[in-house]
């Protein structure tokens, strides 16, 4: 009898734990920015990588190639939102403020797009399917680990020939994009890598020449985790004009959003 209530009271602390876990902690820190990194990038993420002895990055791609159809670059875009809305969030632009991003691809209809934080291809890829017949995006990613599975993850969406995917970080290799890549100007910049770089890349980008009259900058993440500096920068620009598309953080409730800014020459 000890042992039938002994297992009794493990089985309901269990079933207690795993609501915490799967509900009730969820629930309550999707209101609130901080709280939603903290819990899943500090205590989540790190428990699934003992568990399992992977990285996010990795369990991302597995979830790709199990549930998006190969060559199917909305498939993949699906499956890494489903992935991570009901299983473990993650860093991508997401699936709220993605549609943003698509509109503004759409809108400016770029020939060359440079993407700075490629982390594992999901914006990537959103971006290269909405492009014309010979266009190019260039993505930056610092991290080599998440280029590895970024390249897989572009492969399997089917989209690699429009993508250049470049190893390093964004201060070394802006100055660069002319005499590497024959790049003249980008026609649209997507700014999703550090905040703190988010400002002097962009004066990076103005001193190399690397914009144009009509250029798009769109920068997400500018409320949470936030670009104080670039925003100041970018509003109280005259070459500039800005305007903010009000969203959510990926996969949250919480306050987010992206600032477009086309730059007037």
């Amino acid at each position: 009898m000890m042992w039938l209530t002994l297992l009794y009271s493990c089985t309901g602390g269990a079933a207690v734990l795993y609501a915490l876990y799967r509900w009730v902690i969820p629930s309550i820190v999707q209101y609130h920015a901080g709280l939603t990194l903290i819990w899943y990038e500090t205590i989540v993420q790190r428990m699934l990588n003992t568990l399992t002895q992977s990285t996010q990055p990795q369990r991302i791609l597995g979830a790709v190639q199990k549930n998006a159809t190969r060559g199917d670059p909305r498939s993949v875009v699906k499956a890494i939102d489903q992935y991570c809305r009901n299983k473990e969030w993650a860093m991508n632009v997401g699936d709220e403020k993605g549609c943003i991003l698509d509109s503004v691809v759409s809108e400016v209809n770029p020939s060359t797009v440079l993407e700075l934080g490629t982390y594992c291809g999901y914006s990537t890829v959103r971006i290269a399917s909405l492009l014309p017949p010979n266009a190019k995006l260039f993505t930056l990613e610092f991290n080599p680990h998440n280029a590895v599975i970024a390249r897989q993850v572009i492969a399997w969406a089917g989209v690699e020939d429009k993508v250049q995917l470049i190893e390093g970080a964004s201060g070394d290799w802006i100055p660069k994009m002319k005499e590497h890549y024959g790049v003249k100007t980008f026609d649209l910049v997507f700014l999703d890598h550090w905040k703190d770089r988010y400002l002097p890349d962009t004066k990076l980008l103005e001193e190399c020449g690397l914009l144009r009259k009509g250029s798009v900058l769109l920068a997400d993440n500018v409320i949470f985790p936030g670009a104080p500096e670039y925003l100041e920068y970018i509003r109280g620009n005259q070459r500039y004009e800005s305007c903010f598309f009000k969203s959510h953080l990926e996969y949250t409730k919480a306050l987010d959003g992206l600032e477009k800014s086309v730059f007037l020459g």
